[in-house]
């Protein structure tokens, strides 16, 4: 069913259709105007609180660099350690060690001190068993009696 359209409606179409639809303003403009610069100073005031948590965030970088440098430069060390040089720095410790490991040794032998215990049950002892199956990508575990 075909709508008939209001004469008013597309007269006031066509009417905005016939004018220019832009302008362009070719003059050039001025290079600076007439206007003399005015004075503009600065007071803003900053508060202690806020430049004290610039200087240290300043310097919690820093530091933090710094010590990132220095893990990264003692792990670059330690990589090109090869087993001589380890054993080289290791052997002191190792001997200290041992040396320590036998005197604890030969006093504990010395003072008569036995390491041997007995457990002694005076009770029935549950003799059931527990079977169990895993399985599956995530270990699900079944336990059945």
């Amino acid at each position: 069913m075909a709508t008939q359209l209001d004469p008013q409606l597309i007269a006031a179409v066509d009417a905005i259709y016939r004018g220019p639809t832009s302008y362009r303003d070719d003059t050039p403009a001025p290079a600076y105007g007439p206007t003399p610069p005015v004075p503009q100073p600065d007071k803003r005031i900053v508060p202690a609180w806020a430049s004290g948590i610039a200087v240290a965030s300043i310097g919690i970088g820093a530091g933090a660099t710094g010590i990132g440098c220095a893990v990264w430069l003692a792990m670059k060390g330690l990589s090109m350690a090869t087993l001589n040089g380890v054993l080289v720095i290791a052997a002191p410790f190792a001997g200290v060690a041992i040396v320590a490991i036998t005197i604890g040794g030969l006093l504990r032998c010395l003072r008569g001190v036995h390491t041997e215990t007995h457990h002694h049950y005076n009770a029935p002892v549950d003799q059931r068993t527990q079977q169990s199956k895993t399985t599956g990508l995530w270990a699900r575990t079944n336990n059945e009696q």
